[in-house]
């Protein structure tokens, strides 16, 4: 009765790691996971920090000096949400503001560059939203352009 009892819980065991590799696996198959070492940055989005990957970007120049991808196909994908970058001087703490993030309607790991720089004479603030972003240049001290540059920087984790 006792080697019933053993068997059969063998075979349900069997059956359930069975169910769980098959729950695992199930759909397209990517191949086995491997773990790689990779810079993650902060950017700022509505106030709070979420942390993202910098992986290709449509500017060659750019590609070398980031130390990813080039990929020309990039940059002509237009209606994305913007990455503001500051160029010159910034406040102190100063990092990428997303005007997206995971969740939202409009999110995508493809953004188009703005870049940000304050006027002469102006005291730069740490920018943390796009909505900062719109106020301070309605004061007249911030301008934007556009980078002409499309970053692939997906979002990996949110706040």
């Amino acid at each position: 009765m006792r080697s019933s009892i053993v068997l059969v819980a063998g075979v349900v065991f069997a059956v359930a790691a069975t169910a769980v590799d098959a729950a695992i696996t199930a759909g397209p198959v990517m191949g086995p996971a491997k773990t790689i070492s990779r810079p993650a940055f902060q950017g700022y989005y509505d106030g709070h920090k979420d942390t993202y990957l910098n992986t290709d970007v449509s500017s060659k120049s750019d590609a070398a000096a980031m130390h990813v991808n080039y990929s020309a196909r990039l940059a002509s994908i237009k209606n994305l949400p913007e990455i503001y970058l500051v160029e010159g001087k910034a406040a102190p703490g100063q990092l990428a503001v997303f005007g997206s993030e995971p969740g939202e309607k409009t999110y995508s790991p493809l953004w188009s560059e703005t870049i940000l720089t304050w006027k002469s004479g102006a005291k730069p603030v740490v920018l943390k939203s796009d909505t900062q972003i719109n106020a301070v240049e309605k004061k007249g001290t911030l301008t934007e352009r556009d980078g002409h540059v499309v970053l692939n920087c997906p979002i990996i984790k949110v706040g």
